[in-house]
């Protein structure tokens, strides 16, 4: 058979070929199957995404969870332990400058210092508990909490709350506290003003808070941390947070938490 060996050597070297080029062949096959597979049997990229937002949004809520119960065990521990302690020190002071009254006039002045040091470490301690998280918001709810932040306010506030129902934990703590670092804001910030207006309301599946007074203005949440700080808490929930402060007053923050039935 003349030429057989040409043809025998040329098949060979096509048979390697085809023999090297079968790895690389079938895994271009599988991945074409995979891609014809899920497109036809599997989700979309839209589902895909849509899980992935709805496992994220998941995950986010357990943090704001977990945040806001060390917020409460924190407030817990100061309130039992270091606060206690401190109310003990006062009553032991005070009752030391009432019945020494033999000591040395430098004695006596250092002992009332150290009265009035520790009932204004007291004061402190107390405003820093209310702000972490207040008892009276577990226990009667936001009603109850933000009349307390009203009475203590140093301006009138007019407080209107409209809801049928509580909220749940995490909202009512945002909530309550933008109440409070609204007023403290009034206070330090709003010059001449001589009132303050908070609403509270629930409209379906969405609590709404609104803070006026009539100061004069100029409120930027770009250039204050301390509004920048409301806008990351109000956006931990999903919430919206708007403000206008025009120069000359008035001023007015509304914040709409999602609240579901």
């Amino acid at each position: 058979h003349p030429g057989y060996a040409t043809r025998a050597t040329l098949v060979t070297l096509l048979g390697l070929a085809a023999l090297a080029a079968v790895p690389a062949l079938a895994a271009g096959l599988v991945r074409l199957e995979n891609i014809v597979g899920r497109a036809v049997l599997g989700v979309s990229w839209a589902d895909e995404l849509a899980q992935r937002v709805e496992d994220l949004t998941e995950s986010r809520a357990g943090a704001v969870d977990a945040a806001d119960a060390e917020r409460r065990r924190i407030e817990r521990d100061l309130h039992d332990g270091a606060q206690q302690r401190l109310v003990s020190l006062a009553l032991n002071l005070g009752l030391a400058k009432a019945t020494l009254t033999d000591l040395s006039p430098a004695a006596r002045e250092a002992i009332e210092a150290a009265h009035r040091e520790a009932k204004e470490a007291i004061e402190e301690l107390n405003s820093l508990v209310r702000g972490l998280h207040p008892a009276v918001l577990d226990e009667l709810g936001l009603d109850a909490a933000l009349s307390g932040l009203a009475a203590r306010a140093p301006l009138p506030v007019r407080l209107r709350v409209d809801l049928p129902e509580r909220a749940g934990p995490a909202v009512e703590g945002v909530a309550y506290f933008v109440v409070s670092e609204a007023l403290t804001n009034v206070a330090k910030h709003a010059r001449e003003a001589t009132r303050a207006d908070v609403t509270v309301t629930r409209l379906g599946g969405i609590l709404r808070v609104v803070i006026a007074d009539d100061g004069m203005g100029g409120a930027d949440p770009a250039r204050g941390t301390g509004l920048r700080g409301l806008v990351q808490r109000v956006r931990s929930v999903d919430g919206t947070f708007w403000m206008s402060s025009p120069v000359g007053g008035p001023t007015m923050m509304s914040v709409e938490l999602p609240c579901p039935m």
